[in-house]
């Protein structure tokens, strides 16, 4: 069998893998922020369907 001088091995990672952080919030501020992401979230829907008869219409 022909020796494949590690041809085939996995490729190592070319850069460094990153410290992960963890940020605690206060009940206060986690609702706050649960209520932005669901109004950013309503928009984007509406926003979508707004398109998507736009879409409808011009066909």
């Amino acid at each position: 069998m022909i020796d494949t001088n590690g041809r085939y091995k996995k490729a190592k990672a070319s850069r460094k893998a990153a410290s992960v952080r963890h940020v605690t919030l206060s009940d206060d501020a986690k609702k706050k922020y649960e209520d932005i992401v669901r109004t950013r979230d309503e928009r984007e829907q509406a926003y979508g369907r707004h398109l998507a008869e736009e879409r409808k219409t011009k066909r």
